[in-house]
């Protein structure tokens, strides 16, 4: 993810740092990992505004994330996305049995790189296996607070 410095053409412009966005492939999102939005814009179940000042913004779909990483087996990274929804990039994963996912994707992982699941994987970026079995000082993302449930 690289980063964007922006010239002080003005106070409030000075010492900005934005995402240039250049690590994201140009594909469109998965039809099938998406899923529809509905906006609140503040309003309750009745339709009442319930708080002020919400609403609008851009037409956002949902897309479907593998947070278990439960599907053994070997996949390729076929696209680094964007998602709306959230601050992570996401990467599209293919694997060997045609089956597409979405998982979150990890710093130094590339298209086209090899992301593995399971017990008794090897300890590379992308790969999942249990905490447990991870030697000490390995470097983890994406883990899960309490046994069981999902990452977050």
């Amino acid at each position: 993810m690289g980063l964007k410095e922006y010239k002080p053409t003005s106070p409030g412009r000075r010492d900005t740092v934005a995402d240039d966005y250049k690590d994201l492939t140009t594909s469109k999102p998965e039809k099938s990992l998406l899923a529809p939005v509905k906006k609140k814009g503040g309003r309750n179940n009745r339709g009442r505004v319930t708080v002020r000042h919400r609403g609008g913004g851009h037409k956002r779909r949902y897309r479907i994330i593998d947070f278990k990483r439960d599907k053994a087996g070997i996949a390729t990274v076929k696209s680094i996305e964007y998602d709306p929804n959230r601050t992570a990039r996401i990467a599209l994963v293919l694997f060997e049995d045609g089956t597409k996912r979405y998982i979150v994707a990890p710093d130094n992982v590339a298209v086209g790189d090899v992301v593995q699941s399971g017990g008794s994987v090897p300890v590379t970026p992308g790969n999942s296996r249990p905490l447990g079995t991870l030697p000490t000082g390995t470097l983890v993302h994406n883990i899960e607070s309490t046994p069981g449930k999902v990452a977050r």
